[in-house]
């Protein structure tokens, strides 16, 4: 008998880098009974930072899955109240930038999300970056304001603080009780009730405690609030509220925040310190009362790829199977791993799913519940499960997989192009073999991550998101596939534009006896219209052309159209300049001529090339470079020296925020080819003490001096 979704929640932890994640799930482990050991990142012991890497940098790198089950009161105004077991499937998501790709992905497949903020630093940069995604894949949140033990924490300023920066309805639902080191406790506001954590026993029980004097005002003036904006978004609260706002119950405000949560109107704010073992149990308590279950997730929409109509898959064994393969894990003992969300039905180790990318038939031979790196076989998972299968020939990050007599493909996922390419080789003929299926491997597991094989250079150029990105796929190459390559300076990834339309006609011929080849068209050629660039198509990435056929009387017959946007797309991944890709551009076709025996779709395909080569040349192309978004955390009196140095770096500054302990945060835009090395000049000018944070923001385009520089460096390589 399947189990009761009711009780099952699906929730990733993510934040900024250093805020705490993996602190906070090595608490809930611990607390959950999954590990009987506290896991630290600064020791390096942590159970899901499990990469040696993740270990040494203390950082995340790869996102981490668990599952574990927490007990939790099924009515809250009883003595002895009965619980209930609730499955918690548990994604915990990197900080770093260079991995966003990691959270998107996770995001994608989550039911609710706990956000965590330093109490200390407030909104950072990269928890900005995850709220957008979280927003974008409508995933309800709750906040926890950790680090409360630590110097210069501040709860409230953090809660305005995510309103201002993330525009969230932020509602508290505690109040700090001590703050820094004294920070011992939490008044509950809908119970109204305080407790302080016992520390003998790892904060695992507390005892009840009269609400300290000092703090009843700001208890009684953030109950009230809660209560309003309880009333405010529920209408049966409302007439209560008027009549007597004391007399909403606690069960009431617990429902209606449940239901304001899932609707994505609100964002509970709560706080505590994991590290120090305080206020993790509460934000259980809180996943299981506030966040969705599977089924209080609408029913997923996809479409039929026999009929293009669309369908609906609930969360129920009795629908249909589908799942979304949503990550690609290399394992060094049981092969790929694919972690999938399953949405609707019920699938059995052993038996055989459709992939309706591929078309393909495909017997799952193992099913997997995943703990960290280690996997603990299972037999069966059903709707709202997060597992992992073994035995795919083919499978690619956001592969639909589904009953094959009831096809249907979700909505995939979309992954930003590379900024930064690095070129390498192997060090020995021995590690040459190896590295084409290392590098196979490591591109079919992230997304982001690129393998070009340059013929003019003769070079391999691998792309990412950033310096780290690289460096950690190529130390992964020496240590999980023992392979030695030598590493090139880091390159910027630029793109190419067209700025102008332009006419042109074009016309191959070539008629030597025998078949020939003819084809001429007349078109326009130039940049994309803002109408198609802001399309589903291309935000997809399901089309970088955009295609017009202005053709009227059969001048060009319909059967060679396909060869004709084959032809442009295909000259696209070459730009006209320095051979950079091209991100969009518009053909529009309005005439053309044909031979009865020598027009032939091959002839409209080169005609379109050679057609492209000539007119691209006078729509004004121009080189665009990767613009980044920094942040560079400083003390007040370096501010100077790091805005003289941005200014070096064609940085544009945006503004400063003063931060606790006499800090500014300086926001900049700074293209990325100025950007190597700068963490450790960043270090010089401030003697070690400022930190920066850099991610992808555009596209722009380069200096006059800058594209010729790049132009000549192509032209050089290409002599070479």
């Amino acid at each position: 008998m399947s189990r009761d979704l009711k009780y099952t929640r699906n929730i990733g932890i993510a934040a900024h880098i250093d805020a705490g994640k993996t602190t906070t799930t090595e608490r809930i482990l611990f607390y959950t009974g999954i590990s009987h050991k506290l896991g630290e990142t600064h020791e390096g012991s942590a159970t899901m930072d499990w990469m040696d890497q993740e270990q040494e940098r203390g950082i995340t790198i790869t996102s981490a899955a668990t599952t574990c089950t927490w007990n939790y009161p099924t009515h809250q105004g009883e003595a002895l109240p009965e619980t209930k077991p609730y499955k918690f499937n548990i994604i915990d998501t990197p900080g770093h930038v260079d991995f966003t790709v990691e959270v998107s992905r996770s995001l994608r497949v989550l039911d609710g999300l706990v956000f965590l903020f330093s109490a200390v630093d407030g909104v950072e940069p990269q928890s900005e970056t995850n709220w957008r995604l979280a927003e974008k894949f409508r995933v309800p949140s709750i906040a926890f304001v950790n680090k409360m033990d630590r110097s210069g924490a501040d709860f409230f300023a953090v809660v305005n603080d995510i309103k201002e920066k993330l525009g969230a309805n932020a509602i508290p639902l505690q109040v700090p009780i001590g703050v820094e080191e004294k920070f011992k406790g939490v008044v509950d506001l809908i119970t109204n009730t305080a407790i302080v954590w016992n520390d003998d026993d790892y904060g695992m029980t507390y005892k009840e405690i009269e609400i300290p004097a000092d703090l009843q005002s700001a208890v009684d003036e953030n109950r009230a609030k809660l209560i309003e904006a309880v009333a405010e978004y529920d209408m049966e609260l409302m007439e209560k509220f008027f009549e007597d706002p004391n007399s909403i119950t606690v069960d009431e405000i617990r429902a209606a925040v449940r239901k304001a949560v899932i609707d994505m109107a609100f964002t509970p704010v709560m706080c505590g310190s994991s590290f120090k073992n305080k206020g993790v149990q509460a934000v259980l308590d809180a996943a299981c009362a506030f966040l969705p279950s599977p089924l209080d997730i609408e029913a997923i929409m996809g479409t039929n790829p026999k009929t293009d109509k669309e369908e609906k898959r609930r969360p129920s064994v009795d629908d249909p199977f589908a799942a979304l393969a949503f990550k690609i894990a290399t394992d060094p003992y049981v092969g790929r791993l694919s972690f999938m969300r399953v949405y609707s039905g019920a699938l059995d180790a052993g038996s055989y799913v459709l992939n309706t990318r591929s078309g393909n038939k495909e017997r799952i031979s193992r099913l997997y519940q995943m703990h960290s790196n280690k996997q603990n076989p299972i037999e069966r998972v059903e709707a709202g499960d997060i597992a992992a299968g073994v035995g795919f020939k083919d499978i690619r990050t956001g592969d639909t997989l589904c009953d094959e007599n009831h096809p249907i493909v979700l909505e995939s996922m979309t992954f930003p192009d590379p900024v930064i390419g690095l070129a390498i080789e192997p060090k020995t003929q021995k590690d040459l073999d190896k590295l084409g299926i290392a590098l196979g491997k490591l591109a079919e597991e992230d997304p982001t991550f690129k393998v070009k094989y340059d013929p003019d250079t003769n070079q391999t150029v691998i792309s990412g998101m950033g310096e780290l990105h690289l460096e950690v796929l190529v130390e992964r190459l020496r240590r999980e596939f023992k392979v030695e390559v030598n590493e090139g300076a880091p390159q910027v990834n630029y793109k190419e534009a067209l700025t102008t339309s332009v006419e042109h006609t074009e016309r191959l011929k070539k008629q030597s006896g025998g078949s020939g080849l003819f084809a001429q068209m007349s078109f326009e050629l130039g940049p994309a219209d803002e109408e198609f660039i802001n399309s589903d198509d291309f935000k997809s990435g399901k089309t970088k052309l955009q295609f017009v056929n202005d053709i009227f009387g059969g001048s060009i017959p319909k059967e060679y159209f396909a060869s004709i946007v084959k032809g442009f797309t295909s000259m696209m991944d070459n730009g006209i300049l320095a051979g950079y890709s091209i991100d969009s551009m518009k053909v529009r076709i309005f005439d053309g001529q044909t031979h009865p025996v020598d027009s032939k779709p091959l002839a409209f395909e080169l005609c379109a090339k050679e057609g492209f080569k000539e007119a691209a040349k006078l729509c004004n192309p121009v080189i665009l470079e990767p613009i980044m978004k920094l942040e560079v955390v400083s003390p007040d009196e370096y501010v100077g020296s790091v805005i003289g140095d941005l200014n070096r770096r064609r940085g544009v500054p945006k503004g400063q925020e003063p931060r606790s302990g006499g800090a500014v945060s300086i926001s900049a835009e700074v293209p990325l080819s100025e950007m190597f090395g700068y963490v450790t000049q960043l270090r010089t000018i401030t003697s070690g003490r400022a930190n920066s944070t850099m991610e992808f923001s555009h596209y722009a385009a380069a200096p006059k001096g800058i594209s010729e520089e790049v132009i000549e460096k192509a032209k050089g390589a290409k002599v070479e």
